[in-house]
């Protein structure tokens, strides 16, 4: 189910520990935004438990959040719906001691053994050298936040308005992506469709807490070590909330990961 990992890497601090018919955590403080939990974080503490009680890789998983997760210790209560040939579907509830947290259902199989026929009708994003690009930092406000001090993002130049001050009016974030000293595996990549900030921050509107309804991850298959290729967009902005499609693509420019999440636009 992971990797070896030094104090504080994604895979301990991410990790599952079964206690009979659950799984016990720890959601740790650096992982959040603005003292709340990433949710791409929570769903991979959740899925680590339901692989637990299935098969070692999340291949769909779709979570609802139904409160911010903060600091301390949660439970994931994983069931096995169907458990099928090749992939086994798996319902889970993540709560903290006071109220539930998210409500997952997803996908498992193991994705060493998916085959058959690609065609792709689309291409990694076109992105500078990650040394050309921008790395975001966290910063002592908040903003940008703790989590960019766990994980190295680079930002294409032109989507980079934390740095310049000044959106480029496309709702669009292009960058790298990666875990420092860590093997980017299945649940990594469901931090990763969450890490990069929301497309609206590039587009001329308030830049402030926009909170996640909903997010559905496809892992496509099994990662080459190295950089990610990333990209985020948005196209309908409307209703008080916001789509976000994601793709992303590995350093031999396979398409590893796709996401879509449902998110509000930020109040101010």
């Amino acid at each position: 189910m992971g990797q070896v990992g030094k104090h504080g890497s994604f895979f301990l601090d991410s990790a599952v520990e079964r206690s009979g018919s659950v799984y016990n955590a720890t959601v740790h403080e650096a992982w959040g935004i603005a003292g709340n939990a990433n949710g791409g974080y929570l769903m991979a503490i959740a899925a680590r438990a339901m692989a637990g009680v299935s098969r070692p890789h999340p291949v769909s998983l779709t979570a609802h959040f139904l409160a911010p997760g903060t600091p301390g210790p949660v439970t994931i209560r994983p069931q096995v719906i169907k458990a099928g040939h090749r992939f086994t579907t798996v319902r889970a509830s993540l709560s903290s001691e006071e109220r539930q947290l998210v409500e997952l259902l997803g996908s498992f199989s193991d994705l060493a053994d998916v085959e058959g026929p690609v065609h792709i009708d689309a291409a990694p994003p076109d992105l500078p050298a990650p040394e050309d690009c921008i790395r975001v930092v966290p910063d002592p406000s908040g903003f940008p936040p703790p989590l960019m001090s766990k994980v190295d993002m680079r930002l294409h130049p032109e989507d980079s308005v934390f740095v310049t001050g000044r959106p480029s009016g496309r709702p669009l974030y292009r960058g790298w992506f990666r875990l420092p000293g860590e093997t980017m595996d299945p649940f990594g990549m469901l931090l990763a469709v969450d890490a990069f900030p929301p497309t609206i921050f590039n587009a001329h509107l308030p830049i402030a807490w926009t909170p996640t309804l909903e997010l559905t991850a496809h892992v496509r298959g099994l990662s080459e070590p190295g950089w990610l290729r990333c990209r985020f967009s948005t196209r309908f902005i409307s209703g008080g909330m916001l789509e976000e499609d994601g793709d992303i693509w590995d350093e031999s420019g396979r398409l590893v990961a796709q996401s879509r999440q449902l998110a509000l636009q930020p109040r101010v």
